[in-house]
């Protein structure tokens, strides 16, 4: 079984940055993880995901050249890298886990956390 903790949301500026971590105790390493958010009345929806390897796909066209996926195994660690941020990216952040990149529909995934705020506003 494996437990995804994320971290690193917060209430921030229009225009600033953050850095989100998904972390798991050990195990990360094995599997694809993705990025997901869900903003209120709205359906969850996929970011990024990043194999085992390290090889990564971007999805959404809205966070292209903004957000960064990245992992670090060794720390059994999975980031999201968050700039330019906006109002619309107000949600809550999850990771998840599978064994491969093959889509970013919430039933291709495995694992979850328990999820992350970000709040964007002035």
């Amino acid at each position: 079984q494996l437990q995804l903790v994320e971290s690193g949301g917060g209430l921030v500026q229009p225009g600033g940055s953050l850095r989100l971590s998904c972390t798991a105790a050990s195990g990360l390493d094995l599997y694809a993880i993705a990025w997901f958010r869900q903003a209120l009345g709205k359906e969850r929806e996929g970011l990024s995901c990043i194999l085992s390897s390290g090889g990564s796909t971007n999805y959404l066209d809205s966070v292209k050249g903004r957000f960064t996926i990245s992992r670090d195994n060794a720390k059994n660690t999975v980031y999201l890298q968050m700039s330019s941020l906006k109002p619309e990216d107000t949600a809550v952040y999850y990771c998840a886990a599978a064994w491969g990149c093959s889509g970013y529909m919430p039933y291709d995934y495995d694992y979850w956390g328990q999820g992350t705020r970000v709040t964007v506003s002035s």
